[in-house]
């Protein structure tokens, strides 16, 4: 859905109080005076509640509370700001938080916690955050939330000569070549690529890093895949935005792409590649061209999985390259090849705070990679545990010199269990995917 949808004037507000419990009093009094029929103590008590079992901080000066109820609306949203910031438990050191966005969701909204990362996304542009904490009145802050929250991006596609040449030959390479799609890179230009600044006939698939929110109307490109990368090489995403599309059902194995980017940055189009899906998995396949997402995993757990892998490789944890697994999918299976190396840190949290879906599972995530062992998640994104030893074997397959026992724990699981391992290596910061026990590297080796 579109988030400025659920953006109303009415129920932005410049909040009063210096902490966090009687900002949720001011915001939940706005919305209350909207909707009799929320009741105002409870709803409190599940804000604090929830806050105590887990930050809703996302950093930048920017929390967002949340709370599931039975009401017959889908979701209410809130927006507090703060001039002089408001004491947070969960901010560092003597942070302020200037911006709450409150969200109250009925309990048969599906795409809960989608719109949670959605919103979560999206507050992480701290050139947005700045515009907004710094707008003159509540009136100019309403309009660049909707600005901001319905995708609207500075746009600085450089449409030159030789990028009109370029996309001219994409579609001929892509017509001579049986293609039936033009994946597009967007990251080639400063700020990300307008929907219409390609136009053709053709299908297309736009390839970014940035979080979009497209128009629910009319879509600029067939389909958009965000996919993260810490190189700035050509089509470094290749791989992995591939990979995603399969799992989608956007294309299938015997489809031929055509892809054309640049140098991340450059606002150049100078590389066109014919991709042949099923030359480039075929060590995957084996075969079996129907199963390569185990049925029991949703893709865009899948999806979540191989983003917060690739932040790892790029960000590490204070400052050194951090190494870890994640296994995802039948997890009665790989249980039975796994025991714990520490107390299992996410025994007894409710599914819905510990689903990898969750944004505010990403720091959690990220602070347990450091822990020896694996990450055992289950196909539709709730983690079972951390710090698993995986003791399974492969003696079927032969790994990559180089590689060490995380790599090697990776292809064992992945063939005696019916799911899929991801593997940050700590040494070359490169992410790699394990399936029935090959190999399939999703990023370059950092240098």
């Amino acid at each position: 859905m579109r988030l400025d949808k659920i953006i109303a004037r009415g129920r932005i507000i410049d909040l009063r109080s210096i902490d966090l419990e009687g900002a949720l009093q001011e915001l939940l009094a706005v919305c209350v005076e909207r909707f009799p029929d929320l009741k105002r103590e409870a709803l409190l008590k599940g804000l604090l509640a929830r806050e105590s079992t887990m930050t809703t901080y996302l950093g930048l000066g920017v929390a967002l509370p949340h709370v599931r109820v039975k009401m017959g609306r889908r979701y209410v949203l809130a927006i507090g700001r703060s001039r002089i910031g408001i004491r947070h438990d969960g901010a560092v050191d003597d942070e302020r938080v200037h911006l709450i966005f409150m969200l109250i969701a009925g309990e048969k909204a599906r795409d809960y916690l989608q719109v949670l990362a959605s919103i979560a996304r999206q507050v992480k542009e701290p050139e947005l955050i700045d515009n907004l904490v710094h707008a003159p009145d509540l009136d100019a802050l309403h309009e660049r939330l909707v600005g901001g929250f319905g995708g609207i991006r500075p746009v600085q596609t450089q449409q030159n000569r030789i990028n009109r040449l370029m996309f001219r030959e994409a579609e001929r390479v892509a017509s001579g070549a049986g293609c039936g799609t033009i994946m597009i890179f967007g990251d080639t230009f400063i700020g990300g690529i307008e929907a219409g600044a390609v136009p053709t006939k053709m299908k297309t698939i736009l390839v970014t890093r940035n979080p979009i929110e497209p128009s629910e109307d009319q879509k600029g490109f067939g389909e958009t895949i965000q996919v993260r990368s810490f190189s700035s090489q050509r089509l470094a995403q290749l791989r992995s935005a591939m990979l995603v599309a399969l799992t989608r059902g956007i294309i299938s194995f015997t489809d031929r792409i055509c892809c054309v980017g640049g140098m991340t940055g450059s606002n150049q189009f100078d590389t066109l590649v014919v991709v042949d899906v099923e030359r480039e998995f075929q060590t995957l396949l084996t075969g079996q061209t129907a199963d390569l997402l185990p049925e029991d995993v949703k893709p865009e757990v899948l999806e979540r999985v191989i983003a917060v892998a690739t932040e790892l490789a790029v960000e590490g944890r204070e400052g050194r390259p951090v190494g870890c697994l994640f296994v995802v999918g039948d997890v009665e299976k790989v249980e039975t090849f796994t025991k714990p190396l520490v107390l299992n840190p996410f025994f007894g949290y409710k599914e819905e705070d510990r689903n990898i879906l969750n944004p505010f599972m990403d720091e959690t995530v990220k602070e347990f990679s450091s822990i020896d062992g694996a990450f055992v998640i289950r196909g539709d994104g709730v983690v079972e545990s951390a710090g698993s030893l995986i003791q399974a074997i492969d003696s079927d397959h032969a790994l990559p010199s180089g590689l060490g026992s995380r790599h090697a724990a990776a292809a064992a699981i992945s063939v005696a269990a019916n799911c899929i391992a991801i593997i940050v290596s700590s040494s070359t910061g490169q992410v790699s995917l394990f399936r029935r026990g090959v190999m399939l590297p999703l990023t370059d080796k950092r240098r």
